[in-house]
């Protein structure tokens, strides 16, 4: 522990409460490597306010002492964007204390919640009041409103409803000298320079601290109905998509795409998962359909548009969940994918997008080219077909999940290059190299390995100007020289 962060702790301490500091090593241990423990980092001392005005105290004394502060809420990130430096030159400011719902105006469908709030929470209180917020993601239960913000979190129902920045109508943030922004108010019309809202949105704690959020709401979907659907490749997966939008307009929510062999890992590694459908099949769609008052039953619809898509060539088998239990044993099988993967061996995963349209033959051709470069390695996509975003995983030889060092060696060796490879595909293709998980520190390199010399001086231009001293999550999404540290 440096003097400063000594003198910072202290003051916290006094100001703030006990309730507000940690440092023994045993509760800051969790929280100093990333869910996929492929990052680790140490840090002196974990602090926690339990309100924006906390924050701001905080934030004001870390910038005096020249303290970094590393943002993190529920520790979900997918690239390493909540874990602190291996220095310890970091404290972590957690927001996990800051979990009330402000105010959920059903009339206007809109919520406030603090930085702090689960995703789940958000969901149940915004169902009691008859509303729903339309985001969600395997990490449910963990993410918390701050961080979906601050990465532009995506999910399952982006195809409908967007990236969390169509769902944002205000944030109050604390900047990087301590000064709180107000901006909660969702103001349908606001010309008055630059957003600072939109601008906080995704830049994964880099300009600021964001402490509530002012979110859109939806009325609950009248009837939903869950399909899961065989079809032969990804080029007829998206003609399905196609033909059900001319079909149904916007009553599709999510469209999933499951390669055969991945579900193949999901019922050999979670227990209780069973195949919806007889046989083997090549590629599956999941499919959520969701329809308004005065409509037909949402099964019935979407048992007819399958009828014809089946009758058309367009899939090769399907059905539709008979219950809610059923439709969440579907989705058990989508969620679980990561979680099966890692049980199987050694995995690199991409977070990608390109075109919709283009999306088919790049996931055909992508991973033919990795596996003819990488003999030995099966690569794959899976995900969000419907809006151009898929996870395209390169997957280790079998084997290796029982020997840690040779893993190491593996994604060293191999899974490195191999990622470099899909990262200039997907370039190459008009794409990006993180649809909705950010940069964090795992693809800071490559950012500023594949992105143009205009976008990067912008980027630099915008953290420099808000934060000169460098002390906002050092070390994620921007490549800078190193400050000196206050002693």
């Amino acid at each position: 522990m440096t003097p400063a962060q000594t003198r910072l702790i202290d003051s916290v301490r006094a100001l703030l409460g006990p309730k507000a500091v940690t440092t023994d090593p045993t509760d800051i241990a969790p929280w100093l490597e990333d869910w996929r423990k492929r990052y680790h980092g140490a840090s002196a001392a974990i602090l926690s306010p339990d309100s924006t005005a906390g924050v701001a105290t905080i934030v004001r004394l870390a910038s005096e002492q020249g303290v970094p502060l590393v943002p993190q809420g529920g520790n979900t990130s997918m690239v390493g964007g909540a874990t602190p430096p291996a220095d310890g030159s970091a404290l972590i400011l957690s927001l996990r204390r800051m979990n009330r719902m402000r105010r959920i105006d059903a009339d206007a469908g809109l919520a406030v919640a603090e930085a702090g709030v689960i995703l789940a929470d958000l969901h149940d209180a915004a169902e009691a009041q008859g509303m729903r917020f339309p985001l969600t993601l395997g990490a449910r239960g963990s993410a918390t409103v701050g961080g979906l913000v601050s990465t532009n979190a995506g999910g399952t129902q982006v195809l409908r409803f967007g990236t969390m920045r169509s769902l944002v109508a205000g944030l109050e943030i604390v900047l990087p000298d301590g000064q709180i922004q107000d901006g909660l108010s969702a103001l349908k019309k606001d010309n008055r320079g630059y957003d600072l809202t939109q601008l906080l949105v995704g830049a994964e704690g880099t300009l600021g601290v964001v402490t509530a959020a002012t979110l859109r709401l939806v009325p609950i979907a009248a009837d939903r109905a869950t399909g899961w659907i065989a079809v032969d490749s990804p080029q007829a997966a998206l003609a399905l998509l196609r033909s059900l939008e001319a079909r149904s307009g916007d009553a599709i929510e999510s469209f999933e795409l499951v390669p055969g062999g991945i579900l193949d890992l999901v019922l050999k590694h979670i227990p209780g998962t069973r195949a919806p459908l007889a046989g083997r099949h090549p590629w599956l769609v999941l499919i959520d359909y969701a329809t308004g008052p005065g409509k037909a039953p949402a099964r019935d619809l979407l048992e007819a548009a399958l009828g014809t898509a089946l009758s058309g060539g367009l899939a090769r088998d399907a059905v539709v969940a008979a219950s809610e239990a059923q439709a969440s044993a579907f989705w058990r099988l989508r969620d679980s994918i990561s979680e099966a993967e890692r049980a199987e061996g050694p995995t690199i995963a991409h977070d990608i997008s390109v075109a919709v349209e283009a999306m088919p033959d790049f996931m055909v051709d992508a991973a033919a080219a990795v596996e003819a470069a990488y003999p030995g390695v099966h690569a794959t996509g899976f995900g969000h077909l419907g809006d151009g975003n898929v996870h395209f995983h390169v997957n280790a030889p079998a084997g290796l999940q029982h020997d840690p060092a040779a893993a190491e060696r593996w994604r060293a060796e191999v899974g490195a290059p191999a990622s470099r490879m899909v990262y200039d595909l997907v370039v190459a293709a008009g794409g990006s190299i993180s649809a909705e998980h950010g940069i964090g520190q795992m693809k800071r390199d490559e950012l500023e390995r594949l992105s143009s010399p205009a976008r990067l001086a912008a980027l630099r231009a915008i953290k420099a100007g808000l934060d000169p001293q460098g002390l906002m999550n050092p070390g994620k999404l921007l490549a800078l020289a190193e400050k000196p540290r206050a002693p």
